[in-house]
């Protein structure tokens, strides 16, 4: 599955531990929010990178104890009709303050990006678009009515600056 990160297909270098299953003893590893919270001090203390996976009935706040402890959130969009993910990532950036990689992972269609980067996205592992229409997804608009996670003004703020 393609990883798009900062404009570039990169190598995908974490792998998500299902439920139950054993972690392996190298690696960076994701892991479901219920799995993180049981067993965090294991997880945590282990010598590579920890991350956890959020599904869309998951909430984020219960990560704060964690965020500083995260190299990688990872949002499920099991279904493209499921917009709970970008909620998710409005509560960690502007609320939560979470600024590691935050990656959206599953029906990703590129239709989606531009409005996953102005929730905070800046990971895209994804099936269904390639490099060269992520980036012209990304670059679709300009300027915004609406204030978003990806720190771009909205054109009132913009225009209000400049009176």
């Amino acid at each position: 599955m393609p990883l798009i990160k900062d404009g570039a297909e990169i190598e995908d270098t974490w792998s998500f531990t299902e439920g139950d299953a054993e972690v392996p003893a190298t690696g960076c590893v994701t892991v479901s929010l219920t799995r993180l919270i049981e067993d965090a001090d294991a997880l945590l203390a282990r010598n590579t990178q920890v991350g956890v996976r959020l599904e869309p009935a998951d909430d984020p706040h219960d990560l704060e104890p964690f965020l500083d402890r995260l190299g990688l959130i990872e949002v499920s969009f099991p279904k493209y009709t499921d917009g709970r993910g970008y909620s998710q990532a409005q509560l960690l950036r502007r609320r939560l303050g979470y600024g590691g990689e935050l990656r959206a992972v599953g029906h990703v269609l590129t239709d989606q990006i531009l409005y996953m980067n102005r929730s905070g996205f800046d990971a895209y592992s994804t099936t269904r678009a390639t490099l060269p229409s992520v980036l012209k997804a990304l670059k679709e608009y300009s300027a915004f009515y609406q204030p978003a996670a990806d720190g771009n003004g909205s054109v009132f703020a913009r225009r209000h600056t400049k009176a």
